[in-house]
């Protein structure tokens, strides 16, 4: 594998470093999702990228991306990473977006596209219920069709930052007498419609991240159909391929290594800097060599995608390793900080002062937010099951 850049790239990642120091508002710089507090400290970030025509790297540019290969994306997300820019929300342009484009008809594309470029409209997810997470062909949010509507009744969980969104993209099931993954729609649901109710789940980070949403007897146009009606299974699998490769998260990994570095220097024990001793040098070790391996295999996946193959069951292996390093390195981090990773004041907007250095401030909030990074996108334990079927043929 040649990992050497030519020189065109060079001046591409040059070009993207001195973007960001030049329009990255130093109040967003190191954010994170759990630290957002409005919807603009999440939209403001998108708006910068939309004007420059960078907000959604991997989208066509006959569709408003781009068009950059995939060693200009790999670029693009390493100095995003470097430089600590927020993450750009996924459910429009990295999730519902490319499923649009792909499977929509002319009519959806002209509607819904430009304003997931723009950020004007904020996209949610409506998989996961409260008996259908996992096995999410089993959810039972039904939707009639009565002529030119469906009639939309049902629940949807977890779903994460629902507060703010004005659209939602459901799984719905439309032939309650099909097999499990014969009988689902994709819906794309205005989230101002009667019927639908938003209530928070507040978890125990103190955060309000993820809600429940509520529809009923909701009014959906057929036309917000995607594709045909009973096949929304198959846009389900390709959007989740999208969503679990992003996942990995392999960029923003290294960054939060080397802040974990910088803390095992400020730390001591007996006078010597924690990363210095041999037991926490060695946890250090360990991830830094499962995130190598990790990043070989993210980039063996983008090699192929540039001959034009999708990736399979590979976004599997990158949603199960890249979530379990960065559980690994929030655990580390909370391990190096010690007690004064608690109380977290911060995470319960307790107006005392924080306890120890600023760099131990809401760590345990974020540990306990990982937490859950094994789980979305399709749990671990399913994933594995993904690759024994599609990869060793068990």
């Amino acid at each position: 594998m040649d990992l050497t850049f030519s020189p065109q790239e060079e001046a591409f990642r040059r070009e993207v470093r001195s973007f960001i120091a030049e329009n990255l508002p130093p109040d967003l710089k190191g954010r994170s999702r759990r630290d957002m507090t409005s919807k603009d400290d999440f939209v403001r970030w998108h708006k910068i990228l939309a004007k420059k025509g960078w907000v959604a790297p991997a989208w066509p540019r006959e569709y408003g991306g781009p068009g950059w290969s995939v060693t200009q994306r790999y670029i693009f997300n390493e100095e995003c990473a470097e430089a600590e820019t927020p993450l750009v929300l996924p459910f429009g342009i990295a999730m519902v977006g490319p499923v649009i484009y792909t499977f929509g008809n002319d009519e959806q594309k002209k509607k819904f596209l430009p304003r997931i470029l723009s950020g004007d409209d904020w996209w949610c997810q409506g998989y996961s219920e409260p008996g259908a997470g996992s096995d999410l062909a089993s959810l039972k949010t039904r939707a009639v069709r009565e002529g030119g509507h469906y009639i939309v009744n049902g629940q949807k969980t977890w779903t994460t930052l629902a507060q703010y969104a004005n659209w939602i993209f459901c799984l719905v099931r439309t032939d309650p007498d099909a097999k499990q993954q014969e009988g689902i729609s994709f819906l794309l649901i205005d989230m101002n419609t009667p019927g639908i109710t938003v209530k928070p789940i507040i978890v125990l980070g103190g955060v309000h991240e993820v809600n429940e949403v509520f529809f009923d007897n909701v009014k959906v146009p057929v036309e917000n159909r995607i594709g045909e009606e009973n096949k929304g299974w198959t846009y389900a699998k390709f959007l989740l391929v999208h969503e679990r490769s992003g996942i990995a998260g392999v960029a923003r990994s290294k960054k939060a290594i080397e802040r974990l570095r910088q803390i095992g220097e400020a730390e001591k024990v007996d006078g010597t800097p924690l990363v210095d001793t041999e037991e926490f040098a060695r946890k250090i070790s360990e991830v830094e060599i499962e995130l190598s391996a990790l990043e070989f295999t993210e980039l063996r996946t983008l090699a192929q995608e540039s001959k034009g193959r999708m990736a399979g069951p590979e976004s599997s292996i990158l949603k199960i390793k890249g979530t379990e390093i960065q559980q690994r390195i929030t655990e580390l981090t909370l391990e190096a900080v010690g007690y004064y990773g608690f109380p977290d004041y911060h995470a319960f907007n307790d107006n005392e002062y924080p306890v120890g250095p600023d760099y131990a401030l809401g760590q345990s909030s974020h540990y306990l937010n990982m937490r859950k990074a094994s789980i979305y996108g399709g749990s671990n334990e399913i994933q594995r099951n993904i690759i024994a079927k599609m990869v060793l043929g068990l």
